[in-house]
This record gives C-alpha cells, sequence and structure tokens, in this order.
C-alpha cells in the first residue's frame, strides 16, 4: 500500500479532531446534556471553539476531491512518489490550516488552504500524466 492511501484515512478523520477541539478544549466545554443537539450546540460557540468547528466543515469538504484524487492517480498509474508527496503534503498543510483556523490567523490559514488546494489539483495532473 502506499504512504498516499494512509494520508486518505489520516484526511477522512481530520474533521473529527476538529470537532474534538471545538467540544472538548476552550472555555465552554460540551456537557452531556448538549450532545442531544450537537450541531446546535456548535453553533452557539463563539471564538476558537466556533473556529474549530469551522475547520471540521472546510475538512468535510476538502476530503472528497483529495481522495479521488489519490484513487484516481494511483489507479492512472501516477509516479508513486510524486502521489506520496502530494498526499503527504496535503495531510500538513491541511492540519496547519486547522491550526491556523482556531487561533485566528486568517491570512495564514488562506495560504494553507490554498496550497493544500493546489496539491489535489496536482494529484490529478499526476494521474493525467501516469
Amino acid at each position: 500500500m502506499i504512504a498516499a492511501y494512509w494520508c486518505v484515512l489520516i484526511a477522512a478523520f481530520m474533521p473529527v479532531a476538529f470537532v474534538g477541539v471545538a467540544k472538548f478544549f476552550g472555555p465552554n466545554k460540551m456537557g452531556l446534556q448538549s450532545n442531544h443537539n450537537p450541531r446546535e450546540w456548535l453553533e452557539s460557540q463563539t471564538g476558537a471553539q466556533k473556529r474549530a468547528y469551522w475547520a471540521q466543515l472546510n475538512s468535510f469538504e476538502a476530503f472528497p476531491p483529495f481522495a479521488a484524487g489519490v484513487i484516481i492517480a494511483a489507479i492512472a498509474g501516477g509516479a508513486t512518489a510524486a502521489i506520496n508527496t502530494l498526499a503527504i503534503a496535503f495531510v500538513v498543510l491541511r492540519i496547519v490550516y486547522g491550526v491556523c483556523y482556531i487561533t485566528d490567523r486568517a491570512s495564514l490559514r488562506s495560504l494553507f488552504w490554498f496550497a493544500a488546494t493546489l496539491c489535489t489539483v496536482a494529484l490529478f495532473f499526476v494521474a493525467a500524466l501516469g
């Protein structure tokens, strides 16, 4: 199995990590009672907790094209080293993106979002060249 497949698994669970930050770190931790309506509770948060929730939502949005890019590049016979490099870079960039989002570093967040998105696009070029 190529390393990029592990990156797909990591990216699939990245939203869980970000919502964990939203729910269990910060001044207003989610309790058992709030778990009856977690989306309502998350929407009512502010500051870093709300931004962690937004990082979760954005991670859900970024996952499908990334996973498709890895799978398509692998099936098309793209260079394994390129696929692995782009997938690892995507995961690292998305983690840093999430940290920037939570810590309210908007310009850096956008830069890391763009770089991770370029990794996804590049996976499709690797597939085309495969």
